[in-house]
Parts: structure tokens; C-alpha cells; sequence
């Protein structure tokens, strides 16, 4: 299989060409743009699939990232959340919900991306323009309930709890932090944020199984 690797919600195994033939399926001829969510708890490779699918699928298709409408780190600071930022609250949810009302109304929207390297939102990352369909991919899209119905499908990718934690400590030491540090950071919060998200999984119209390979 090209790409992500997965197992769907009844046992098969879709190909990547499969799920961008899928979302264009969906998509239909019409001029309203489509909104397909990606979600899961983080570390599952919701990027990677979204990445994917717009090589995949293009030039019809650009990401959209929740990450984008992470607080910025100095309002964190000022609420003291700064050793909670990615759960529920240290996003901006309002001006999120307000740019994928314009997703669906507008041609021309910016968007904001993330900045790993830095750790903080970069204000108009993308700009859609022509791009027929928008990858929206965050953790949190079956959370938030007036999300989900701005959304025009949404995919749930899961994968086993030891990878999840694999994958996320790896991450933070690359972002600089110590072993101690990563490993409370993912005991404290990524793996509650997970199990949130988990309680989620049924609201999805397809869930993809990740296999384990390796931290990517």
C-alpha cells in the first residue's frame, strides 16, 4: 500500500488511491467546496494521511490543520496552561469554527498552520483559492459538537495505545524536551486527551486502523 497503512471499520484494506477515489466520489462536480475531517488521538498519523491525500488528490485538495488555532504561547502563559497546551481549551474553538464556515461559503480563505520548530500558530499559513476540497485534521473535530456539522465526512484513525505513546515521546524529545519531561507530558496529558478523543470514535462515517510501524 501506498502511503499510510490501515485496516477499515469492516476488515478491509483501503489502498490510498481507493480513499482519495472515495473523498472525490463525495466531493461530487458541484462548485460547493467539500470538507472532509481526519481525526483521532494524537500520534496516530493524522498528518501523514492528510499529507497523503492531498499529493493524492491533487490540485483539488489542500489541508486545513486544527493546529493552527493553537493559542499562542503567551496567552497560555497568561492562563497558566502553558503544560496543558493541546488539550481542549487552549484552542482558539471560535475562530476555527468561524474559518470552516468560510471554507464552505468562500472561495479565497487563509488559513492558519503550525509551526513546530518554533511551537507556535502561523497566522495564514495556506490560503485556499481553487481547491475544491479541504483535508480538515485535528484531534478534537468529534469533540466539539459545532463542529462536526460543518463537516461533510469525517475519518477516524486509531492506533494501538503502545504505539500512540512510542510515537509521542519521541515527539517531544525532538522538540527539545528531557526523557522526564516527555514522559510526563504523555502520561499527563496526550493520553488523556486520547482517551477523550476515543469516546468519540462511533460519530465517524470511517475508521482506520494504523499499523504499527515504527514513529513516523
Amino acid at each position: 500500500m501506498t502511503g499510510p497503512r490501515g485496516i477499515s471499520h469492516d476488515g478491509s484494506i483501503p489502498v490510498l488511491g481507493e480513499l482519495a477515489s472515495r473523498v472525490r466520489a463525495r466531493a461530487g462536480t458541484g462548485d460547493r467546496r467539500f470538507l472532509l475531517g481526519i481525526t483521532g488521538p494524537p500520534g496516530t498519523g493524522k498528518s501523514t494521511l492528510a499529507e497523503a491525500l492531498r499529493t493524492a488528490l491533487a490540485p483539488d485538495a489542500e489541508i486545513a490543520p486544527m493546529d493552527g488555532y493553537h493559542l499562542p504561547n503567551a496567552v497560555l502563559d497568561e492562563r497558566g496552561a502553558r503544560e496543558r497546551k493541546g488539550e481542549p481549551d487552549t484552542f482558539d474553538v471560535e475562530g476555527f469554527v468561524a474559518n470552516l464556515r468560510a471554507l464552505r461559503s468562500e472561495t479565497r480563505v487563509p488559513w492558519p498552520t503550525f509551526d513546530r520548530a518554533r511551537d507556535e500558530p502561523t497566522p495564514a499559513g495556506v490560503t485556499f483559492t481553487t481547491q475544491r476540497i479541504a483535508l480538515v485534521e485535528g484531534n478534537y473535530l468529534l469533540t466539539w459538537p459545532e463542529v462536526r456539522p460543518l463537516l461533510d465526512e469525517v475519518w477516524y484513525l486509531d492506533a494501538p495505545r503502545d504505539l500512540l505513546t512510542e510515537r509521542l515521546l519521541a515527539r517531544h524529545r525532538a522538540g527539545g524536551r528531557s526523557a522526564q519531561e516527555a514522559h510526563h507530558k504523555v502520561v499527563a496529558s496526550d493520553l488523556r486527551n486520547a482517551d477523550l478523543i476515543a469516546r468519540t470514535r462511533h460519530r465517524a462515517d470511517l475508521v482506520l486502523h494504523e499499523f504499527p510501524r515504527g514513529t513516523g
